[in-house]
């Protein structure tokens, strides 16, 4: 990730919780975006599948409110960021059983910022006077979401 990139992601993060990430954080970050992006579309191959089609479409995520909620406020963020074009490299999936359609596919940056909002607000709602996340943080914010989604 480009120096430029760091940077945004840096303000993303104090824009949306008032937490100080660096670069260190970044591998942590990528691990975590990736890993739920597959688990959403885990689920949705298995709806996609369940009603006949071969493609996953946006419908078939499984979003909740609150994650529709994160993603909207992630839209307004992002547009003092500009963090989705660094979001739509993040953006990869493995090969699935199921091809996401591509309406699915441009929607990924857009759920990538609200995972990663919703991630940046569990922090504050975990250790309320939390400044600059450790290791221990990052892996309870993790657990809460393995358990969720």
């Amino acid at each position: 990730m480009t120096v430029m990139s760091i940077a945004r992601f840096e303000r993303f993060f104090r824009a949306a919780a008032e937490l100080d990430v660096d670069k260190n954080d970044l591998k942590r970050y990528s691990d975590f975006v990736d890993a739920k992006l597959y688990d959403l579309l885990t689920v949705a191959q298995a709806t996609a599948k369940a009603n006949g089609r071969d493609i996953i479409r946006t419908c078939d995520l499984p979003i909740t409110k609150g994650l529709q909620e994160s993603i909207h406020h992630f839209q307004k963020i992002n547009q003092e960021v500009e963090l989705k074009p660094i979001l739509e490299q993040l953006a990869t999936h493995p090969a699935l059983d199921r091809t996401p359609d591509e309406e699915t596919e441009a929607a990924y940056p857009d759920i990538i910022g609200g995972l990663s909002l919703a991630l940046a607000q569990s922090f504050k709602i975990l250790h309320p006077d939390l400044k600059n996340p450790q290791t221990q943080h990052w892996d309870e914010a993790r657990a809460v979401f393995d358990l969720l989604l």
